[in-house]
């Protein structure tokens, strides 16, 4: 199978500067040869080309940089559908959550598909619930055809990309009062870290994976490093304590790469600016290489 991998340098989504690094860090942390040693060819198409704030201005303080996210998000659903169509898996590196409105409708364009999003927040806010304006709080009730229109639809579509009940959110611990009205009217699945701590890992994801796979085409994993423990992963722009330990994130990504139902990935929010020794940036690589199949010991020897 062919790995295409693409950038998406935006931090215009989120609050704090330095996401937009996040692709460079990735990639350094050698993220395209470690994927070949798996036995995939990779092709890495660059990164899309996405403005830096100081080119946008802030025209509606609910819905920041829009203007500039809105082409940026048709530009990643170009890109990640133009790899589906081909066959190829479209690994999506960012930058901020903003980037999954145009990666993860990309992946579902002439498809039904599930999403399971490993988050610390669920990034289902509106314009009417959100309290910062950051539109990478937003991505999830976008794709779910909630909110500003000119998102919803990016070109001429009304549909929601994705039906809100084949998504499970994982390890969810920072929810604002509006969202959590918002995923209740939606019928989302929440697996939160409360049920990841009762239940353990395990349990959590087949129910998850379950929920997402029951007559869909395939699974997308949009990954944000901020589910993780701060301890782990201290670079991301929002950082939540008590979140996932490395070795329950590496679980959740085996579970998912054992499905064999995996079609498409986001790895975002990794901030080097931020981060220790460039350690985000080199969890995210293992991340991605265990969802695309690595195992310590597969049983033979």
């Amino acid at each position: 199978m062919q790995i295409d991998i693409v950038g998406v340098p935006i931090d215009l989504g989120a609050d704090r500067r330095g996401v937009d690094m996040g692709p460079s860090a990735i990639r350094y942390s050698h993220l395209q040869r470690k994927l070949e040693e798996l036995g995939y060819t990779i092709q890495d198409e660059g990164n899309v080309d996405v403005p830096i704030a100081e080119m946008c201005k802030i025209t509606n303080p609910k819905l920041k940089y829009i203007d500039c996210i809105v082409p940026m998000s048709r530009r990643v659903s170009g890109a990640v559908s133009t790899s589906m169509q081909a066959g190829h898996f479209p690994l999506v590196i960012g930058g901020d959550h903003s980037l999954s409105i145009g990666s993860v409708r990309g992946a579902a364009r002439n498809r039904k598909l599930g999403v399971i999003w490993i988050d610390a927040h669920a990034d289902f806010n509106t314009a009417e619930t959100t309290p910062s304006g950051n539109i990478h709080g937003m991505s999830l009730a976008i794709l779910c055809g909630l909110g500003d229109k000119s998102l919803v639809q990016l070109w001429d579509e009304s549909i929601p990309v994705i039906d809100p009940r084949n998504i499970a959110i994982i390890g969810a611990r920072d929810l604002d009062t509006g969202e959590k009205a918002n995923l209740r009217d939606a019928g989302t699945m929440v697996m939160s870290m409360e049920q990841v701590d009762r239940y353990g890992m395990v349990t959590v994801l087949e129910k998850a994976i379950e929920h997402v796979t029951r007559d869909t085409d395939g699974m997308y994993l949009s990954l944000d490093l901020d589910a993780l423990d701060p301890r782990h992963a201290p670079g991301v722009g929002t950082p939540v304590p008590a979140g996932l330990t490395e070795r329950e994130a590496h679980l959740a990504c085996e579970l998912i790469a054992e499905t064999g139902k995996l079609v498409g990935m986001d790895i975002v929010e990794v901030n080097p600016i931020l981060d220790v020794q460039n350690q985000t940036a080199k969890l995210a690589v293992e991340f991605a290489l265990t969802a695309l199949g690595r195992r310590i010991w597969n049983g033979h020897i």
